[in-house]
């Protein structure tokens, strides 16, 4: 397997990006392609004392930014790492590409270059929310701000086949975000929303959902339009964080809290875990015709390495054969 990694453009540089490639490759048996500066990187993998042979490189010292306008930025930075990556990706033998980088720029270049499998509206970033039962897969976290609901059905199935082929649920349960569980709420849209996916074939629709069970356990699949989504995940996001730092804090005021703690430090450092984004790695682009997968703009070595080995298992189970079928020939 070949994995291409686009080494800039995240927020701790490509020097903790090549890191967590060198982490990963102590445990993968892939073959790496590194875009970025080739002689630094080059350099660091000697370091490294690694086989040279596993390693392949595209040079550059350009990236598109989080300010960039997505769009004119692929159309017109050709030599930035993305376009590099995502055009190697297009050539025969190299079976994924990760980035760190800018999110709209992977998205409009997933588009403009991989290109979207037939029949499907739009492209979705797919994200799994830790629960104690298992992850959830929200669909979509931010890559269609004004989704139809044809959009969003179409999310339903490729957020369906994921949790089948990747989480290995037999019968994905399926739901909708809403801001009541009861069938009838929500806006227009909603409603319509609702009624396709009641009448979509091939999967298991259970009614709607609130943002306050989102990592509750029972879904299998969430499906939002991608301002909700992204909305929710932050805040799951900032919620974590926050209560987290209170507690540390708050073990640190009196002596016993601090035994208490010390007593309970293999408990939250477990939980901390569950809900730690480096564990998950990167969320993949669902509907176009090859893996691409966006790690955390601010991603460590760890989290890098985790993106590396959890896009190899999920390139593995070849989804994207799944989603064509579905989309081309169901």
């Amino acid at each position: 397997m070949k994995i291409i990694i686009d080494t800039l453009g995240s927020d701790l540089g490509y020097e903790e990006v090549v890191k967590g490639v060198i982490e990963a490759s102590k445990v993968s048996q892939s073959t790496f392609v590194l875009v970025g500066p080739q002689d630094k990187i080059q350099e660091k993998i000697r370091e490294a004392n690694l086989d040279s042979n596993r390693f392949e490189y595209v040079d550059t010292n350009v990236f598109i930014t989080n300010e960039d306008e997505p769009v004119k930025a692929i159309r017109k930075m050709k030599d930035s790492s993305t376009v590099l990556g995502l055009n190697k990706l297009n050539e025969e033998g190299y079976d994924g590409f990760i980035s760190a980088g800018s999110t709209g720029a992977l998205l409009a270049g997933g588009l403009f270059i991989t290109k979207r499998i037939d029949n499907v509206e739009r492209a979705v970033i797919t994200a799994a929310l830790p629960t104690r039962k298992g992850p959830t897969i929200l669909v979509d976290t931010g890559a269609v701000m004004d989704s139809t609901s044809l959009m969003q059905q179409q999310f339903a199935i490729m957020g369906s086949i994921y949790a089948n082929k990747v989480l290995n649920r037999p019968d994905p349960k399926v739901y909708l975000l809403n801001v009541g569980a009861e069938e009838g709420k929500g806006d227009m849209r909603a409603k319509k929303t609702y009624e396709l996916l009641k009448e979509t074939k091939h999967i298991n629709f259970c009614g709607n959902i609130e943002a306050r069970d989102f990592i509750s356990g029972f879904a299998d699949v969430i499906v939002a339009d991608g301002f909700a989504g992204n909305v929710g995940l932050k805040s799951i996001e900032g919620v974590a964080g926050l209560l987290f730092k209170e507690i540390k804090e708050g073990a640190m005021t009196k002596l016993r809290y601090k035994i208490g703690a010390l007593l309970m430090k293999p408990v939250f450092k477990d939980i901390a875990s569950m809900y730690d984004y480096k564990e998950v790695g990167a969320a993949m682009l669902l509907g176009i015709k090859k893996p691409v997968f966006k790690a955390h703009g601010s991603s460590n070595e760890v989290a890098i390495k985790n993106a590396i080995l959890n896009s190899e298992k999920i390139i593995k189970t070849k989804i994207i054969d799944d989603i064509e079928e579905e989309f081309v020939n169901g």
